[in-house]
């Protein structure tokens, strides 16, 4: 039982970096993993990266390794994704989501059991 919300998107040039957040909230305290995933119209969700509740495992879409790093911050209930190097193929929705498996980092969508709204992020060149 969590709520996400995530924040942080907008428009940058190709080449720049944004840093999105999600912030979690719910009724009940549990522990969670944590991912990262966009979408286009037409698409399938793409996963990006996810982190086990500890951050003892991180995992990486080759798409995005060495230029987008997920971190959380469990005291305040924050998962980052840090986007640098930025394309206009990075151009997405993108969403957070939580596992109620908490030391696992899936990369499908369908292993997920709760999702942000999601925000925007438009890549120019």
């Amino acid at each position: 039982q969590v709520q996400l919300v995530e924040s942080g998107g907008g428009l940058v040039q190709a080449g720049g970096s944004l840093r999105l957040s999600c912030a979690a909230s719910g009724r009940t305290f549990s522990r969670y993993a944590m991912g990262w995933f966009r979408q286009t119209p037409g698409k399938e969700r793409e996963f990006l990266a996810a982190i086990t509740w500890s951050s003892s495992f991180l995992r990486y879409a080759d798409s995005v390794k060495g230029r987008f790093t997920i971190s959380r911050d469990n005291a305040k209930n924050t998962l980052y994704l840090q986007m640098n190097r930025l394309k206009p193929e990075d151009t997405a929705v993108y969403y957070c989501a939580a596992s109620e498996a908490p030391y696992t980092a899936a990369d499908e969508p369908g292993m997920y059991d709760y999702w942000g709204q999601g925000t925007q992020v438009t890549v120019s060149s």
